[in-house]
Parts: structure tokens; sequence; C-alpha cells
């Protein structure tokens, strides 16, 4: 359960209800390299691209779970991210707290999360 910080109000989150759980997967994750190696040791179908220095993660180093614009490489076919479906521990960082950044909504949650998506006027 995830809570979204609104005004002075929290509002839950029930990711475990949405209808489009894989909807914050569509453009995968970026990941600490030390976080990295852990979830490669499963042996689980999916791979990371892109290595970058960062210092905003813990080892200085990121990598990202999708080529391009893609969908998270740890995705599976039935919507649901492998990494949870085996230890949620080892799910990286930004994903166990999204739709959160840095204690922030992040930038791009409107277009990722249908929980915060503002609601459509009939």
């Amino acid at each position: 359960m995830i809570q979204q910080k609104r005004g002075q109000g929290m509002i839950k989150i029930d990711c475990e209800k949405c209808v489009e759980q894989k909807s914050c997967c569509s453009f995968g994750a970026w990941v600490d390299l030390e976080e990295a190696k852990k979830i490669l040791a499963l042996g689980l179908k999916g791979d990371f691209f892109h290595f970058e220095e960062d210092d905003d993660f813990p080892s200085g180093y990121k990598v990202g779970t999708s080529r391009e614009d893609e969908s998270c490489t740890f995705l599976t076919s039935d919507g649901l991210c492998s990494i949870h479906k085996v230890d949620y521990n080892l799910k990286p960082t930004h994903c166990r707290e999204f739709p959160y950044d840095n204690g922030e909504l992040a930038h791009n949650v409107h277009l990722l999360c249908p929980a915060v998506k503002p609601k459509r006027k009939k």
C-alpha cells in the first residue's frame, strides 16, 4: 500500500487492486548497480542496460531495466514483476517507492499510474 500526498491529506493507493498494474513498468526503471547484481543472481529472465555514473544512487552507478523506451525486461506476460514474484525485498528501490521519486511524486506519474491520473470529466 502506497500513500500519496495531496495537500494536507493522504490518499491511499492500493497497487494490488490496480487494473493497469503493468503501466508503471512500461518504460523500465533505473536501478542501483548493487541492487542489479543481487537481481541478476536470481537467474530471472530479464537484463540491465545503459550503465551510467550517477551520484544520486548509493553505489554511484545506475543501470536501466529496458532498452530505450520499451517495457521493463522483468515484466512478465501476465503483467507482473518477475523480481517481485520471487522476493519483494529485491525489487528495485525505484520500483518499490513508485509513484514517488526522492519523496516527491514522480514527474511522469500522471502517465504511468492510473491511481493518480486526473479523473476525466463526463
